[in-house]
């Protein structure tokens, strides 16, 4: 399966929307925090884990879903949330903890959530497999159209909730696709230092169903696999797996020292970064010319920047309102 030419376009113009987010948050992030770095300072407290380099994972998945399929995501999140079409305005303030955030900035950056378009993300490791077995059987059930899609690292396949999941979406023939992201590292920890296979997608095979491998952060690599997976579940066909190999370009949280990584892999992993060469890719095609880039460049940045401004022009929940939402 190939993407056509505004598929293509799509996926780019989301990448790059990601990646200039993200490059504004760093920067916003770090006010106040040096120059000792404290994580409670600034205008954006707490951790910050960026999805730079990953872009692929999102967009050659998120091109074939709709608001009515179901995304739960991991605590890297940006890139999908983007990419699954997330209200940038509001997903912005979220992180930023104003008022107009999803829930009203009390989730922050790991715990978006946005029931338009059926997006959800956790801070806990392999915590969306569950919901997303769970969203795929009431669609089933209910006889309703839709399908779950669950991002996690690759880490998270070491988890118990991989292997219940995964048994249980292939007991129950659901619609539901599990999507690892394979950056090669969990934190800190090497993958081959953690999990006895070279690649996950292998286990697939042990809850009968097909297993998809996509080296290289190849963008339309993800869409063609992504394509077939999703288009097997929407014919009731049961579950899939698919594991992509990409690449964290940045540390596992912002303020990581990254002395784990071996000197010179970060350097050739940024010489690999996804975005110049998908761009390369369509500039070579003849998909797109210089004039037409410097334009979804343009529009992507004024985008993250209209959203920044929402943010930053927006309230504070009152401090009563610690007491809304609460369940006792």
């Amino acid at each position: 399966m190939q993407p056509t030419r505004d598929q293509r376009l799509w996926m780019y113009r989301q990448m790059m929307t990601s990646r200039y987010l993200e490059e504004r948050i760093e920067t916003l992030y770090m006010e106040g925090k040096t120059p000792v770095f404290n994580m409670a300072k600034g205008p954006i407290p707490g951790e910050m884990h960026l999805s730079n380099g990953q872009e692929p994972c999102a967009v050659g998945v998120c091109a074939h879903l709709g608001a009515e399929d179901i995304v739960t995501a991991t605590h890297r999140p940006h890139h999908i949330a983007v990419a699954k079409g997330v209200d940038l305005d509001a997903m912005v303030a979220e992180i930023f903890g104003k008022a107009t955030g999803l829930a009203g900035g009390r989730g922050g950056h790991m715990h978006l959530f946005d029931e338009q378009v059926n997006f959800s993300c956790s801070g806990i490791i392999g915590e969306g497999l569950g919901p997303a077995v769970g969203a795929a059987l009431s669609r089933k059930m209910q006889g309703k159209s839709g399908v779950a899609v669950a991002f996690m690292g690759e880490g998270a396949a070491n988890q118990g909730a991989f292997h219940e999941a995964l048994n249980l979406a292939a007991v129950w023939r659901l619609p539901v696709v599990f999507v690892i992201e394979d950056n090669a590292w969990g934190i800190s920890v090497a993958k081959q230092a953690s999990t006895a296979v070279p690649r996950n997608d292998t286990r697939a095979a042990a809850y009968a169903m097909p297993g998809h491998h996509v080296a290289d952060n190849d963008v339309d690599g993800v869409f063609a696999a992504a394509g077939e997976a999703i288009a097997r579940a929407r014919k009731g066909q049961g579950p899939s797996l698919i594991e992509i190999e990409t690449s964290r370009l940045a540390g596992h949280f912002m303020g990581d020292g990254e002395d784990y990584r071996p000197e010179g892999e970060k350097a050739g992993l940024q010489s690999r970064d996804p975005i110049p060469r998908y761009r390369s890719a369509l500039l070579e095609a003849g998909l797109l010319d210089a004039a037409a880039d410097a334009g979804l460049v343009d529009e992507a940045h004024e985008r993250v920047e209209s959203a920044i401004r929402f943010a930053q022009d927006s309230d504070f929940l009152p401090p009563e309102a610690a007491l809304d939402r609460v369940f006792v």
